[in-house]
């Protein structure tokens, strides 16, 4: 299937299906105009005797270097090979595509000065899946996501290495599988392509849908929490979060409330619950989860911008006749977008953490067995599955540290504030991993608690919920290997099969209402 994009107007959703999907993309036509204008701007300029930044001078701090027409498709060539200077583990193939595509709609805005068979040969690539190999570390987000994108530029001229049919091979092989004719760069084009922050936005947007799927999952595993330990639903009364007006807050407790309908345990103990006041945990959930999402939201709206913008430099401004430097390559925005996604995961995990504390412990789950094994003592029930999610907490509390905040000059000082965007998003992927694992872990404890307060019996919702994880997560009646349990466990946060069981709203899920 392919995708017609239109640059400046794609979605989220749009990108999130490309994403999941593999999709082909292609410009709208309407781009092609805009394209073909900028680049001839940038022909003129390239065959003038002008110094223009990028076009016929050196780079960074060599831009007073005045260069030959003759060198100029050499200068850039010479630019993409020098830069191909990342390392650590490739990038994994959805995200590289996602990244191509975010090159694509940049390029497609018509301020960069390409030539339409750039274009072309990166819809090409899409299409026939050739996916260059990006090594993950190198970039420093300003100017631009150099190292990883020149990989990507070295691919579209036959250097460098990519797959094709899921074998990794020289780029130049790879093209010539899939019947493509690697490129030759005119004018700017080695710099259009490498500057820019497709590379971080690309991973920022991964982590982000990574971040809904696991809060709109919390809002579920804590009604099954709640209920498990008899926990009272009198806080998410729809007044008290109208009285504050935070739309997260509200929505989440909207949400718990709705899935907790009808829960014979609940209805249990509504008249005379010698309980006043659970644990914050339970008691707070809208305000922490929901603060969460809110900020998921403006995050969210930051990297659409970034996912529609030209942040290449110089710029190629058609109407003005000009071609002009600035610093849209700067990548603070996403760097920021990163660092508050960090956040909010490292919190959903700190008070979903808690929730799994709260369940095996004796002296406050109210009368749920010790770490609920019918068996305690002869057996340790999920004792240790909790401490692995302290573990992961933890760990997630110390990735959450910003980054944005680490800047280091580079390029003899020529660069001397720069994002670090590009590791802000890429930690996302870990810490998400982490989260599937502790959310798993605390619905294998409200289930197995739910299932101790029988005959009395969940919401019909819970109980989808709970058969979802049931089918791949056996009841813990004797100690057994733990790990594949776990696993499974995360398995079905990770894939967004344990939230996609509740019929939740369109916030909850991310999706703008």
């Amino acid at each position: 299937m392919t995708i017609t994009l239109t640059p400046g107007a794609a979605t989220l959703a749009q990108l999130q299906d490309i994403w999941a999907n593999s999709y082909a993309v292609v410009l709208h036509p309407s781009s092609h105009d805009g394209i073909k204008a900028a680049q001839a701007l940038v022909a003129k300029a390239a065959a003038g005797d002008t110094a223009v930044y990028g076009v016929n001078t050196g780079f960074g701090k060599l831009a007073s270097v005045k260069i030959e027409a003759k060198d100029v498709a050499t200068l850039q060539r010479n630019l993409i090979l020098s830069h191909c200077c990342g390392v650590g583990e490739p990038l994994d193939a959805p995200t590289t595509r996602l990244m191509m595509v975010l090159k694509l709609l940049s390029l497609g805005r018509g301020a960069s000065g390409v030539a339409m068979t750039t274009v072309e040969i990166l819809q090409d690539m899409l299409a026939k899946g050739v996916t260059p190999v990006i090594p993950s570390q190198g970039s420093v987000g300003a100017s631009g996501d150099l190292a990883p994108l020149a990989h990507m530029a070295a691919a579209m001229i036959g250097e460098g290495e990519a797959t094709f049919e899921g074998v990794r091979m020289p780029a130049g092989e790879a093209l010539g599988k899939a019947g493509i004719t690697p490129i030759v760069l005119g004018a700017k084009e080695g710099l259009a392509l490498i500057n820019g922050t497709q590379f971080s936005t690309a991973c920022a947007l991964v982590g982000l849908w990574g971040a809904w799927r696991n809060a709109a999952t919390c809002v579920l595993t804590c009604a099954l929490s709640t209920d498990a330990i008899m926990g009272s639903t009198a806080p998410l009364q729809d007044a008290i979060h109208t009285l504050r007006g935070h739309a997260g807050q509200i929505a989440v407790a909207r949400a718990q409330r709705a899935l907790m309908q009808g829960s014979e345990i609940r209805e249990s103990h509504v008249d005379g619950d010698t309980r006043v006041q659970d644990p914050y945990c339970i008691r707070c959930q809208p305000q922490v989860t929901g603060a969460a999402m809110d900020l998921l939201h403006f995050a969210g709206r930051t990297l659409e911008i970034e996912a529609n913008a030209v942040t290449d430099n110089p710029l190629v401004l058609v109407d003005d006749n000009l071609i002009v430097s600035g610093g849209n390559f700067h990548a603070e925005p996403v760097g920021f977008a990163a660092d508050q996604i960090a956040v909010a995961v490292s919190e959903l995990g700190a008070i979903a953490q808690r929730r799994v504390a709260l369940m095996v412990d004796p002296t406050l789950s109210f009368d749920l067995p010790p770490f609920l094994t019918p068996d305690p003592g002869l057996n340790s029930g999920l004792m240790i599955a909790e401490v692995t999610t302290a573990a992961l907490m933890s760990e997630n509390k110390h990735l959450a540290n910003p980054c944005t905040t680490d800047s280091t000059p580079t390029s003899a000082n020529q660069e001397d504030h720069v994002s670090m965007a590009a590791h802000a998003a890429r930690r996302l992927l870990r810490m998400n991993a982490n989260l599937n694992v502790i959310l798993g872990v605390e619905a294998m404890c409200a289930v197995q608690g739910i299932e101790f307060r029988r005959p009395m019996q969940t919401s019909d919702a819970l109980k989808t919920a709970m058969a979802i994880l049931r089918a791949k997560v056996p009841t813990i009646v004797e100690d057994r290997y733990m790990a594949p349990s776990i696993e499974a466990a995360a398995s079905l946060v990770e894939t967004g099969a344990l939230a996609a069981s509740a019929d939740l709203p369109a916030f909850v899920k991310g999706h703008a209402e």
